[in-house]
């Protein structure tokens, strides 16, 4: 692989709008995954986010089955599947029916991420989760998708579908002993790579992954001028800068760079932060940017968590990104 060619696929978190129903944004998740397939990105990874406003997504197996009956040939996946918020014989069981269903295209990210809130959290039953409760779990469900659990999880497969971990810090370490791939984004891409060189250095090959494997993830927003990019993520990025102020993670909506440039002091610098973590700009200088990162990372592939207030822009820019794949 060189910088000039990585496969690219998206991450799409089923983003509501403001003056939009939220079910609205599972069938714009749905169309997205179409366009997607389409332009010949490698997947197209749906998440899990439980009583957020700005995301209606709150289980990953059933939109992904929604996504993967509705495309043909695209890898449909979980960005992530939360092993604290499922048992692990369920996770699998519900990996192995898609991959049964639509073999050869499933793949399970796990991640390890508690509910966004203490009230969600208590909701979902689980206030505490260690690297220890990680590793259990994980273990767990790689075992029931082997076929090598207590008990059988069906339907057993004799290629179940491969297990991804979205790893920061302690999850990176976890990935490492259980010989698997990581999904990992934000300041471990622009910071010291330490971690990343712990996890290949320490990584204990797997039958399935003998070679440790490394996905970058950030939000990746391209558009004919930089400046027109850096507006189209504004949207995203205030409503994270305004989620820790109020708690409350809102649908999306419009906002220019005037507007931006008119929020309190403290918004603006959170928003600030959010665009120093993306890549954004015109084809030719995301192309460099996202080389120089795969250069820089030894990754195998780039998720793109893209989003933005206007549709036709976001599949815009969806398009533009798929030409640097060729």
């Amino acid at each position: 692989m060189t910088a000039e060619r990585f496969p690219i696929s998206l991450l799409d978190r089923s983003r509501t709008r403001a003056g939009e129903d939220p079910a609205h944004a599972l069938a714009a998740s749905v169309t997205r995954a179409q366009q997607a397939d389409s332009l010949g990105f490698h997947r197209f990874w749906v998440a899990e986010h439980h009583s957020v406003p700005g995301i209606a997504s709150g289980h990953a197996p059933v939109l992904m089955a929604a996504i993967a009956a509705a495309t043909r040939s695209i890898r449909v996946g979980s960005g992530g599947v939360m092993l604290p918020n499922h048992r692990p014989l369920q996770v699998a069981e519900q990996a192995l029916m898609l991959e049964a269903l639509f073999p050869g295209r499933i793949d399970l990210g796990l991640g390890r991420s508690l509910g966004f809130t203490r009230p969600v959290r208590t909701a979902l039953g689980v206030e505490k989760y260690s690297p220890d409760d990680f590793t259990r779990d994980l273990t767990a469900v790689h075992a029931f998708l082997e076929g090598t659990g207590p008990v059988t999880a069906m339907p057993p497969l004799a290629a179940p579908p491969p297990v991804h971990v979205l790893a920061t810090g302690s999850g990176l370490a976890v990935a490492a002993r259980l010989g698997l791939p990581v999904v990992v984004g934000g300041p471990v891409l622009f910071g010291e790579l330490g971690a990343l060189e712990e996890y290949r250095r320490s990584y204990r090959p797997s039958p399935a992954w003998p070679e440790p494997r490394v996905t970058i993830s950030l939000e990746v927003m391209i558009a004919n001028s930089p400046e027109r990019a850096r507006e189209l993520l504004l949207p995203e990025a205030v409503a994270l800068a305004e989620s820790r102020t109020t708690g409350s993670f809102g649908p999306l909506r419009e906002v220019t760079t005037a507007e931006a440039d008119a929020l309190p002091e403290r918004v603006r610098t959170a928003v600030g932060r959010q665009l120093d973590l993306a890549v954004h700009g015109t084809p030719a200088r995301v192309r460099t940017e996202l080389g120089d990162l795969v250069r820089r990372t030894g990754a195998a592939e780039v998720l793109a968590s893209t989003s933005t207030f206007d549709h036709d822009a976001l599949a815009a820019a969806d398009a533009a990104l798929a030409d640097l794949q060729t």
